[in-house]
């Protein structure tokens, strides 16, 4: 049953005090999916420290991986066992849970949310989501669990059962709305020299496929920069161009964040345009990126060039050779 989390939220969850300040959004969310395809079983864990995946699990060896240095936090070796042997005791009893309970047929997807987030710099709101064959099915908020506006009798029966046993719903209450967030904010102040850095960003220009007979596609890159919240405008002077799309910001694969502004304009009104990226590590020196229609061709000159003198040098050798 969905309370046999409670000793691992425990376990993961240790008391702590911290005084270490962080701007929002501060939460940290533990995310669970078991799945049964095919008759076979799998499942994947992750913890997230806001948008940056900190902890994950090797389901072969049933060990908790620390992605890095500060993410153990105040979390000892023997926790982290503790954390190993309720997991795996935990996958047991929702394996039979499913099966014996809900009564499920092959193939089945569970999924699990749990955390904590801090509201407005003041309070803290922790909350548990599930969802089962990717439609939300329960969740536990203000000691209470609640079905789905839309959901059905059975999510409603389960919320009832589980609403009785007051005694657990208090715990896993004080659970997300005290611990969580006290090992939230020690891993904040654990890990503040990773968090709190500031990396600039690269910017360059291209053009990606054209939109329709004379017209251009201006692609405007930003990448490597960290923290997340950027600004990039394709601009005319100072007027800001209201037809710049930008893309969803991407993890780089260590840890910056990567961006694309793309602005779609007739061939003949390209020139004088120019991409402004706005970033924390720029201390207010915006990046400016003018748009420069034969740039490509002076990097062909350049390449033709530099084959010609390889081929000089070549050319010489053999004939110094033979």
């Amino acid at each position: 049953m969905l309370f046999l989390l409670l000793p691992l939220i425990t376990a993961l969850f240790p008391g702590g005090d911290s005084e270490f300040g962080f701007e929002e959004p501060v939460s940290y969310h533990i995310m669970w999916m078991l799945s049964f395809h095919n008759h076979s079983w799998a499942h994947l864990w992750s913890g997230w420290l806001g948008e940056l995946q900190i902890h994950s699990w090797n389901s072969r060896s049933g060990a908790l991986i620390f992605l890095y240095p500060w993410s153990r936090g105040n979390i000892s070796n023997e926790v982290v066992m503790d954390v190993e042997r309720t997991f795996q005791i935990l996958i047991i009893s929702i394996k039979e849970f499913v099966i014996d309970d809900l009564m499920l047929e092959d193939p089945f997807d569970l999924q699990v949310a749990i955390g904590c987030e801090l509201h407005s710099g003041k309070s803290w709101v922790g909350s548990v989501q599930v969802a089962i064959q990717g439609h939300d099915f329960m969740s536990f908020q203000n000691k209470t669990w609640s079905p789905p506006p839309m959901g059905g009798r059975e999510a409603q029966e389960i919320c009832e059962l589980f609403n009785q046993d007051q005694d657990n719903t208090y715990s896993l209450h004080m659970l997300l709305s005290d611990d969580c967030p006290h090992f939230t904010l020690g891993l904040l102040d654990a890990g503040k020299a990773h968090l709190q850095r500031q990396v600039k960003p690269e910017a360059w220009l291209s053009s990606g496929p054209s939109p329709g007979p004379g017209r251009l596609l201006l692609v405007c890159h930003v990448s490597g920069f960290y923290p997340k919240p950027v600004w990039v405008m394709w601009m005319r002077g100072y007027q800001e161009q209201l037809g710049t799309q930008r893309g969803d910001i991407l993890p780089n694969a260590d840890g910056t964040w990567y961006l694309q502004a793309t602005l779609d304009v007739a061939a003949g009104e390209a020139a004088g345009l120019a991409c402004r990226v706005k970033h924390s590590s720029l201390g207010g020196q915006d990046l400016v990126l003018h748009w420069a229609p034969h740039s490509a061709l002076g990097w062909i000159l350049s390449a033709v060039t530099v084959a010609l003198a390889l081929l000089t040098g070549l050319g010489f050798w053999f004939r110094k050779r033979w």
